[in-house]
């Protein structure tokens, strides 16, 4: 938006005078720093201050990117509640702005509380929010239009989460004129059972009629407590419902307990005669449950499946069941079964070139490593370290364009984002980035994610870069050395390898400072606060509160100590201490009991939490690449990962690196989730 346009605004607000009966006027250009600490002013000042005081400094702001925030401000002091018309006054004032659409937003779920549909179809403009998807069809509804179902309410319908309560009249209207039939009904309730959602089936329920009512409840229940609800299922009647009942309930129950599960079945498979996709997800859950748990039934059930009961998990589980038997032939007759895709990935090429190698057939190993070792994550650095190949890097530069970063630097959202960022709101300023990239195409994203990194707002580049293939190369960006002189000396001071601590950093929270996980989990390096006090006790660190944490320095002196701790825990080694630091020690103490004795690459294989199996490997790679970031060499892979029980020290400055040169392959993504405000996930195979 031109200055001109907004800086009219300012003698409006100091003076109470109507916005479009004022000149515009010419903003003179001043330091943002000084801007920033007016713009605070201000702000504290409209909602705490006196009547009028906020006003003295306001003049200041004229060409400030966060204008339209004090304007709102003032427009809600006092809590006021605001007009339809002062919304879209607003609106007009500040079109296609974040916070216009939130403005916009909000007021439209107002007016769907008091289902004012006239105001609402004049103020309505398209939005992904579920709920206002829902309130935009009931108000076509109360025009006198009518929906269609296919195009218009059946996927706010066919979802397994639960939808919002304004969905809910759209849905009984739909239902009423008959386009929303029991068949429909019952598919949402099978997929929202399938998916471990037994609120949105008891939810969904209620529209049914009342035998079929009871019927859904009983998926519902066997889905939220299989144990209680199943152990009543021998006295059910043999009906479709109640078989899938017992089979939903039953991938559940194997999920919590195999065993329990295993026994059950063995009384209740026979008393119903089940459908095949009914039978086939319960011998599913039960023999892939029984894999986690590496049982000894656990291989022979993973053979057993009817090939239409196979998925992919079931066949990844049948390879690592046979490699912690140490079956070569077995593990690669498993291998063998995997689908095309799974073949074609390079975690299941390189360990079937790892297995032809157990098995003597090493011509055929080595032509597979060299195809992998072509590839710049943890089984080509390994495949690499097996032939003896230098590692394969090929970093790529955004393209400098003079003209073009000009015009993102001064694209207004953006400009939102990076203040927002300097006056360190990192909520407003990450949601007021995401709506800036939804105006850019790919050649501009990647401007705007430099952009970020140039500004030391290194979280936005990494998850930009690294969730697709064409912009996994541009390493300088997705593997910043934020912070590198402290990280280097902490690291120096703690006995641990720098390159480590970067991609714990790196893995941990992607560099969102502000990170915080479900599991309480806090900062660059994911501290728990009881960790962190431990930590800071024992050297003598000021450390009072959880938010502390958030203090990158803090938490990276905090997070480098607790790394070499666990590292000596386990003779040094980096791989079992970053096992330790995602799953805890005691689940490493019961795998390491269990299969210590395995090498290093097939026990990572073969730990049964799917995010810290991944989470091993991710870090490894990292460190490579953080390595390859701070030396241009890089200790070997394989020297970083040493059998259990075998010393490990980190390597020296001068240690003996092996070179990396590029022989171009495709590039993958990151072995995990990109959402950016992901969290700790739920321990599981």
């Amino acid at each position: 938006m031109p200055i001109k346009n907004r800086v009219s605004l300012i003698p409006a607000i100091a003076f109470g005078i109507a916005i479009a009966s004022l000149p515009a006027l010419a903003a003179p250009k001043v330091d943002r720093s000084v801007q920033r600490q007016h713009y605070r002013n201000v702000i504290q000042s409209i909602e705490h201050g006196p009547a009028d005081a906020w006003k003295r400094e306001v003049a200041d702001l004229a060409d400030y990117p966060l204008l339209p925030y004090v304007e709102l401000a003032v427009l809600k002091r006092g809590n006021a509640k605001l007009s339809l018309a002062q919304v879209e006054a607003f609106i007009k004032r500040w079109p296609d702005s974040l916070i216009a659409r939130d403005l916009r937003e909000s007021m439209l779920r107002q007016l769907t509380t008091s289902q004012d549909w006239p105001a609402f179809l004049k103020l309505w403009s398209a939005s992904s929010a579920d709920d206002l998807q829902c309130a935009w069809q009931r108000a076509r509804i109360a025009s006198g239009e009518t929906p269609d179902y296919n195009r218009d309410i059946a996927r706010l319908w066919m979802q397994p989460r639960p939808t919002p309560p304004s969905c809910d009249p759209l849905f009984a209207w739909s239902r009423q004129k008959g386009s929303l039939t029991d068949a429909e009904v019952w598919k949402r309730i099978e997929g929202a059972a399938a998916a471990a959602n037994p609120g949105t089936v008891s939810s969904v329920a209620n529209l049914l009629d009342a035998a079929d009512k009871d019927a859904a409840n009983r998926i519902a229940a066997s889905v939220r407590d299989p144990a209680t609800t199943l152990a009543k299922a021998a006295q059910w009647v043999d009906s479709p419902r109640n078989r899938d009942a017992v089979s939903f309930g039953m991938m559940r129950y194997a999920r919590k307990n195999s065993g329990a599960a295993e026994t059950l079945w063995a009384d209740l498979g026979d008393r119903f005669k089940w459908d095949a996709a009914q039978k086939n997800r319960v011998l599913n859950a039960i023999a892939v449950y029984r894999a986690t748990s590496f049982e000894a039934d656990a291989l022979a059930r993973l053979k057993a499946l009817p090939s239409e009961a196979e998925d992919d998990s079931s066949r990844e589980w049948r390879v690592r069941v046979a490699l912690a038997n140490l079956d070569w032939n077995e593990t690669l007759a498993a291998l063998d079964g995997m689908s095309e895709a799974q073949k074609a990935d390079a975690h299941w090429r390189y360990l079937r070139a790892r297995v032809l190698g157990k098995l003597d057939r090493k011509p055929e190993a080595e032509t597979i490593f060299l195809d992998v070792a072509k590839e710049a994550n943890f089984h080509g650095f390994l495949a690499a370290d097996w032939i003896n190949t230098p590692y394969t890097i090929c970093p790529t530069r955004i393209a400098s364009d003079t003209t073009a970063e000009q015009a993102i630097a001064d694209q207004p959202d953006l400009a939102r984002a990076l203040e927002f960022y300097a006056l360190g709101d990192l909520v407003k300023a990450r949601r007021e980035w995401n709506f800036a990239l939804q105006k850019f195409d790919p050649g501009q994203r990647q401007l705007a994610a430099d952009f970020a990194y140039r500004n030391e707002w290194f979280d936005r580049a990494v998850f930009l870069l690294s969730s697709s293939p064409e912009t996994m190369s541009f390493y300088e960006q997705r593997f910043p050395l934020g912070q590198r002189a402290r990280v280097v000396r902490n690291s120096h001071e703690a006995g641990i390898d720098p390159a480590w601590s970067y991609a714990i950093i790196r893995a941990e929270s992607a560099w969102m400072t502000d990170a915080h996980s479900h599991a309480d989990a806090y900062g660059l390096m994911q501290l728990l606060p009881a960790v962190a006090k431990k930590v800071a006790n024992a050297a003598k660190l000021n450390y009072s509160r959880p938010d502390d944490l958030f203090d990158p320095a803090l938490n990276i002196q905090l997070g480098t100590l607790f790394l070499g701790q666990m590292a000596n825990q386990y003779s040094g080694s980096p791989w079992l201490a970053s096992a330790a630091y995602n799953a805890g020690g005691a689940p490493v103490g019961r795998w390491l009991d269990a299969r210590g004795t395995m090498e290093p690459d097939f026990f990572i294989e073969t730990i049964p939490y799917k995010e810290t199996r991944e989470y091993v490997a991710r870090v490894l790679a990292f460190s490579v690449i953080y390595d390859w970031r701070l030396n241009q060499k890089v200790i070997p892979l394989a020297t970083r990962m040493p059998k259990v029980g075998q010393a490990y020290k980190a390597p020296k400055d001068d240690a003996q690196r092996k070179a990396v040169v590029c022989k171009p392959a495709t590039p993958h993504p990151d072995p995990a989730p990109a959402d950016e405000e992901r969290e700790a996930s739920t321990q599981s195979p």
